[in-house]
């Protein structure tokens, strides 16, 4: 199964590719889309909706995961952001995708263990996870923790709707909806341990 994870903002979303295969986990690709300032907001909209097109193409994901945002006390900000948030749910969407979201304190929990983990924990957990993972910029490696996260979401899930498999309500709900709170961190999904053969950019 390959997983698109995606970190949604207007200057740069980053995007995280990985493999999940029984219980271990391949880093793929990475990288960030920008748009250019100098644009008018809809020209940057079509930069990020294209660029996230040509990632989902060449890395032909079966599903994506986006992390939640939520409201910044500049009001211009809060606008920008969540127009960019649209286009990056819409491209997956519109290519056919399944698409989750996460809160940051969900993606938090299952990477590292605790949902107010300081962005260094975050990172050396990916590290961990992903050995030789190499991220070009911050917003890469949030939207790699996404893409671990939805992976940890999608195991317990398995879990609760197997047969004899425990399911407490509001957990593990909604792809499109996105999930609720659920026990457990991806500490459980070993990282892959043959040779990346899927470097990309």
């Amino acid at each position: 199964m390959r997983l698109l994870g995606l970190d949604p903002g207007l200057r740069a979303t980053g995007w995280g590719v990985i493999d999940v295969e029984d219980n271990r986990l391949r880093h793929v690709g990475s990288g960030t889309v920008r748009s250019d300032a100098a644009l008018d907001i809809a020209d940057r909209l079509v930069e990020l909706f294209e660029g996230i097109c040509r990632v989902i193409a060449e890395f032909e994901p079966h599903e994506a995961a986006v992390e939640k945002t939520f409201v910044n006390r500049n009001a211009e900000s809060t606008l920008k952001l969540g127009l960019a948030r649209g286009v990056v749910l819409l491209a997956p969407a519109r290519a056919g995708l399944a698409v989750s979201e996460y809160a940051p304190n969900m993606v938090k929990k299952s990477v590292v263990g605790s949902g107010h983990a300081a962005k260094g924990q975050v990172m050396m957990m990916i590290r961990t996870l992903l050995p030789g993972a190499e991220m070009e910029s911050a917003d890469a490696a949030d939207a790699l923790a996404v893409a671990i996260c939805h992976a940890h979401r999608r195991a317990t899930n398995r879990h609760w709707n197997a047969p004899g498999g425990e399911r407490r309500k509001g957990e593990g709900d909604g792809v499109r909806g996105g999930p609720g709170d659920g026990p457990g961190n991806a500490q459980s999904l070993a990282p892959e341990t043959r040779p990346d053969r899927g470097q990309g950019r």
